[in-house]
C-alpha cells in the first residue's frame, strides 16, 4: 500500500520534478491556467480574473526575488488528492492555495505548518487580518495559512424588477426585508407586480448554496450549529424556523425550486427574477452583464450582504489561504516562504477585484477597495462573516450533505423536521467514521 501511494504521488506531482521540489519555492495552486495570456506578464494592475490575477502575482514576486527560484504548479480544481499524494510520498510543496474549510483537515493531521513565524519574519501581525478571514485559518488557537480572501453568499439584484416592484428607496437602493415576515410580504409583492419570482434559487445539484442559508440564518439567531466538533445541531426551533421559512417562499412561487446553478444564472441575467443569493465569485460576471447596453441588467444591478432577519447581524463564510505543508525546509527556503508572505498580504487589495474581500483588513477599510463598483455595499461581510467552529473536521463533506437535506426541505421533497433531522443522522454518522 505504501508503495502503491508513493507511485500515485510519482504520478500526480505534474509539471515540476523532483530537482525543482526543496530547491527556492515550489508553489502548488488552483485558480486556473492561462500562461498563454499572463505568462510573462508582470503588472498586477492590468491583470484581469482569478486566473489572470494569480498568475500575474507570482510572476511579479519572480521578478522581485531573481534570488529565489521559483517554480509553480497548477492543479484542477481542488487539487487536494494531489496534495495529499504528495504529502505521503513526503515531497510536499512549499506553498499551497486552500479553502479554509479544508485547513482544520490537514492541520489536525499535523500535515501544515503554523504560519506565525513566517508571519512574524515578513513583519505581518496577525492583527492585521480581518475577524472573518483570520477565523478560517485558526486551528486549536495556532494560524495555519496565511489569509488570502474572505468569500461567501451575497444577494445579487435586479434594480429594474425591484422598481417596477416599488422595492427601491429614495436614494436609489434596495429596499431590503428586516424580518421573515417581511421577507414574506416584499416577495408577495414583487411577485405580484412584476410576475416573476422574488428569489432566484439554484436547489438542483447545489448543495452549498442551500447549506449557506441555514448557517448563516442559524448564527442569526445565536443557534449554534455544534454542540460539540462531532455533533451538529439543525433540527431545533431554529433551524426549522429557517427551513420553514424558505419553503414558504418556494410553495408560493416566491422563490424557484427547480434551477442547477447555470440556469439560476442564465435566468438572472436575463432578467427573470429579483435576487439570486450566489458568491462573491459572480460580482465580475454581473458587472460585465451591467455595463451591456440592452441587457437586462444594464445599469440596474446591486450587491447586497445576506438581508439581516434575524437579531443578530452574522453570515457563514469561506476563504482562501496560503499554507505551508509540513516537511524540513533550509533557511534560505524559510525566508522564501516569508517573503512571499510579505508580497502577498501587500497586493491583497489587488486580488479584491476578482470579487472577493480582502483579508487584511487595512485593504477593506482603504480607499481603493471601496471605490471599485458595489463593494462598499457588502465590505461589512469581513466584520459580519462567522465559519463553522475550527474544531469540525470535513466541513466540505459536511456541507454537501446539510445542503442536500435542506433542498429537500425548501423544495417540500420531505417535511422540514424529517430532512433536518436526516440531516443531522447523516452527518453525526459522518463524523463517528473520521479518524
Amino acid at each position: 500500500m505504501r508503495r502503491a501511494l508513493v507511485l500515485a504521488a510519482a504520478l500526480l506531482l505534474g509539471s515540476c520534478s523532483p530537482d525543482e521540489r526543496g530547491q527556492g519555492l515550489y508553489i502548488q495552486r488552483f485558480f486556473g491556467e492561462c500562461t498563454s495570456d499572463h505568462g510573462t506578464a508582470t503588472d498586477v494592475a492590468k491583470a484581469e480574473g482569478e486566473c489572470g490575477i494569480v498568475t500575474t502575482m507570482i510572476n511579479a514576486f519572480r521578478a522581485a526575488h531573481p534570488e529565489t527560484r521559483v517554480s509553480q504548479n497548477v492543479v484542477a480544481w481542488p487539487g487536494y488528492s494531489q496534495l495529499t499524494a504528495q504529502l505521503a510520498a513526503r515531497q510536499p510543496p512549499d506553498l499551497v492555495t486552500m479553502h479554509s474549510g479544508i485547513v482544520p483537515d490537514y492541520a489536525g493531521k499535523g500535515l501544515l505548518e503554523p504560519v506565525e513565524p513566517y508571519l512574524a519574519a515578513a513583519g505581518l501581525a496577525p492583527g492585521i487580518f480581518t475577524p472573518a478571514a483570520r477565523q478560517g485559518v485558526t486551528w486549536n488557537g495556532r494560524m495555519y495559512g496565511l489569509p488570502w480572501d474572505t468569500h461567501g453568499g451575497l444577494w445579487h439584484i435586479n434594480l429594474a424588477l425591484f422598481r417596477k416592484a416599488g422595492l427601491v428607496g429614495a436614494d436609489g437602493r434596495p429596499i431590503l426585508p428586516r424580518s421573515p415576515e417581511e421577507l414574506l410580504r416584499q416577495g408577495r409583492q414583487f411577485r405580484e407586480r412584476t410576475g416573476k419570482p422574488y428569489l432566484i434559487q439554484s436547489l438542483v445539484g447545489d448543495p452549498a448554496g442551500a447549506a449557506r442559508i441555514l448557517y448563516t440564518y442559524m448564527m442569526a439567531q445565536g443557534s449554534p450549529l455544534f454542540s460539540d466538533p462531532r455533533h451538529i445541531r439543525l433540527n431545533t426551533p431554529e433551524g426549522r424556523r429557517v427551513a420553514e421559512l424558505f419553503r414558504e417562499i418556494t410553495r408560493e412561487g416566491i422563490g424557484t425550486s427547480n434551477m442547477d446553478t447555470p440556469a439560476a444564472i442564465a435566468a438572472f441575467i436575463s432578467g427573470e427574477g429579483g435576487v439570486y443569493a450566489t458568491g462573491t465569485w459572480m460580482i465580475g460576471q454581473f458587472e460585465t452583464e451591467e455595463k451591456t447596453r440592452g441587457r437586462p441588467l444594464f445599469e440596474s444591478y446591486s450587491v447586497q450582504p445576506f438581508p439581516q432577519l434575524f437579531a443578530r447581524n452574522l453570515m457563514f463564510v469561506s476563504g482562501h489561504a496560503w499554507v505551508v505543508p509540513k516537511r524540513e525546509r533550509t533557511a534560505a527556503e524559510k525566508q522564501a516562504i516569508a517573503d512571499f508572505f510579505r508580497f502577498m498580504a501587500a497586493r491583497n487589495g489587488d486580488w479584491a477585484r476578482t470579487g472577493h474581500l480582502p483579508a487584511v483588513q487595512a485593504q477593506v477599510d482603504g480607499p481603493a477597495f471601496r471605490s471599485l463598483p458595489h463593494r462598499q455595499n457588502f465590505a461589512v461581510v469581513a466584520t459580519i462573516g462567522r465559519a463553522l467552529p475550527d474544531g469540525v473536521l470535513r466541513q466540505n463533506a459536511i456541507e454537501g450533505l446539510v445542503g442536500e437535506e435542506m433542498a429537500a426541505a425548501i423544495t417540500g421533497q420531505k417535511p422540514v423536521p424529517q430532512a433536518l433531522a436526516d440531516a443531522e443522522r447523516r452527518v453525526n454518522e459522518f463524523l463517528a467514521e473520521v479518524q
